[in-house]
């Protein structure tokens, strides 16, 4: 199979990890993701993950905490799902490199974009936590800063919805999905991809974002080899 990505950005949510146990981590879901990212890696794809921690803490959706530290403690999170997918890459004999914005030097790598891209070039997959270790900034903003210092060919948006619909498919049984979307639109219509910031951000830095449903792992796959699936996200032509 041949690639349409080289190098990609994934964007994977911490509640994916948990599976049906909505909370912590189900390690046989942890493990078939990991699968497939594999099978990407195998295909010559260069690999960098962005993960979130909201399978173990949402501080800032309480209000009773200052926000700087909820924020910290979100990202120690994103240290925890990092660690875990690196453990399963490395069953999997995938080289992998966990890097985090937060120096934790005794378990992970400072994250360095010179060094991070080197790792992806001698085909490593590099996991990348603690965000863009500054609070105040959600991990989908980390994943397009990340996207963009590295050179990603794009960014997939792994969620638990095969793409983006006009609202909520779960509460509206004739929402429509979007096959192509502009950033322009996404904001304007302020459907829920990700946060401005983010958005903003791959706009500027021309950085395309596919939105599509990781519930089946080796969607991972047909997206990178380009099969139809979710919704791209991209600038206007």
């Amino acid at each position: 199979m041949d690639l349409k990505y080289k190098r990609v950005l994934i964007k994977l949510s911490g509640e994916a990890l948990a599976g049906d146990k909505k909370f912590g981590l189900d390690y046989d879901v942890v493990h078939d993701i990991c699968k497939s990212i594999k099978k990407c890696a195998d295909l010559g794809a260069e690999i960098a993950i962005v993960v979130g921690g909201g399978n173990f803490w949402r501080g800032r959706s309480s209000g009773k905490m200052d926000r700087t530290r909820a924020d910290h403690m979100g990202m120690l999170a994103t240290v925890i799902n990092s660690l875990a997918l690196a453990d399963s890459f490395e069953a999997l004999d995938l080289p992998v490199r966990v890097q985090t914005a937060i120096a934790m030097q005794e378990i992970a790598e400072p994250y360095i974009r010179n060094r991070a891209v080197h790792h992806l070039q001698n085909h490593k997959v590099v996991v990348l936590g603690c965000g863009t270790g500054s609070p105040f900034f959600s991990t989908d903003t980390a994943a397009a800063l990340r996207a963009a210092e590295i050179d990603a060919d794009v960014i997939f948006k792994a969620t638990m919805v095969n793409g983006v619909y006009d609202s909520d498919p779960h509460k509206n049984p004739n929402a429509k999905r979007y096959d192509v979307l502009t950033f322009s639109q996404m904001l304007e219509d302020q459907l829920a991809v990700m946060d401005m910031t983010a958005a903003s951000m791959c706009r500027d830095n021309h950085i395309p974002v596919l939105v599509f449903s990781i519930e089946d792992p080796d969607n991972l796959v047909r997206a990178i080899t380009g099969e139809d699936i979710g919704t791209i996200v991209k600038e206007e032509d």
